[in-house]
Parts: structure tokens; C-alpha cells; sequence
């Protein structure tokens, strides 16, 4: 069996995916994108053909640390002189 998914819908996806929550319903719309799981992990295409999105693309880890470094809060000043 050939699968053909599209570009362009997983483009819309990953729109879908990065945009605010306000956007996320106009970017499904607006692709044709059907909707297959209440948490977005499974959609369609106008075709038929099925997006398996995973979980931890929608959504920010929680399981992170973040460190600070002193090179991230310092200002560096550039000379303009010669």
C-alpha cells in the first residue's frame, strides 16, 4: 500500500502545533484538517489519509531544568572605535 500524506497539511500541523490557542481552530478550518483525538494526536486529511501526531510535540516538557549561565544575563559592549 502506497501512503501519500501531504506537505502542506503537515505544515498546517505544525502551525497548528506552534500557534496560539485562539489560532489553533482557524489553522484546522482553514486545511481542511479533521480531527480524529480530543488531544490532537490524531487527525485527517480531506482524503482519508491519518497524522499521528505525538504527545510530547503539543505540548512543553515539564520534566526540564533549566540552568542559568553567566554568559546568558551579561551585556556585552561593542566598540565602535578604530
Amino acid at each position: 500500500m502506497v501512503c501519500f500524506v501531504s506537505p502542506v497539511i503537515w505544515d498546517a500541523l505544525k502551525a497548528m502545533v506552534e500557534a496560539e490557542k485562539s489560532m489553533k481552530d482557524a489553522i484546522i478550518e482553514g486545511a481542511g484538517i479533521i480531527v480524529g483525538a480530543d488531544d490532537l494526536t490524531v487527525c485527517y486529511d480531506e482524503r482519508g489519509w491519518k497524522y499521528d501526531l505525538p504527545k510530547y510535540v503539543l505540548s512543553e516538557p515539564t520534566n526540564l531544568i533549566r540552568e542559568k549561565h553567566p554568559e546568558d544575563t551579561q551585556m556585552v559592549q561593542l566598540s565602535t572605535q578604530s
